[in-house]
């Protein structure tokens, strides 16, 4: 999974197998360690909610997900997800969730696991 974070514009890219995770278990959690602190983020699906939510809570950033759309997202065509999460004072929170697809340049990332890209397919 990876995370990429732009002012207030929060994008969480999934592997196929972490989608298929999510589908089935109903989360997906990473990790990275910063010396003596460790900051994570997770992707887990809510039954209460009809668009994505973000939270921040004791170094840990979690993506929600309507339970509904992400318990068939594996199975289905859709790329990915977005909304705009209203703040106090009224900003906004731009949040993206979506499938992670394989670079059209090559790079020494390993994408053994991501979608094909369908800029790629003929």
């Amino acid at each position: 999974m990876k995370i990429r974070i732009k002012g207030n514009t929060v994008r969480f890219r999934l592997t196929q197998s972490e989608v298929r995770q999510l589908s089935e278990t109903g989360t997906v959690t990473e990790t990275t360690l910063f010396g003596p602190t460790t900051f994570s983020y997770q992707v887990a699906l809510h039954p209460d909610i009809e668009q994505l939510q973000a939270n921040y809570a004791d170094n840990q950033l979690t993506l929600l997900v309507p339970e509904s759309m992400g318990k068939t997202w594996f199975h289905d065509e859709a790329v990915g997800f977005e909304n705009q999460m209203a703040l106090p004072e009224g900003n906004t929170l731009h949040l993206l969730l979506e499938k992670d697809f394989t670079c059209l340049e090559n790079r020494s990332e390993d994408e053994s696991d991501n979608y094909p890209n369908p800029k790629l397919q003929c």
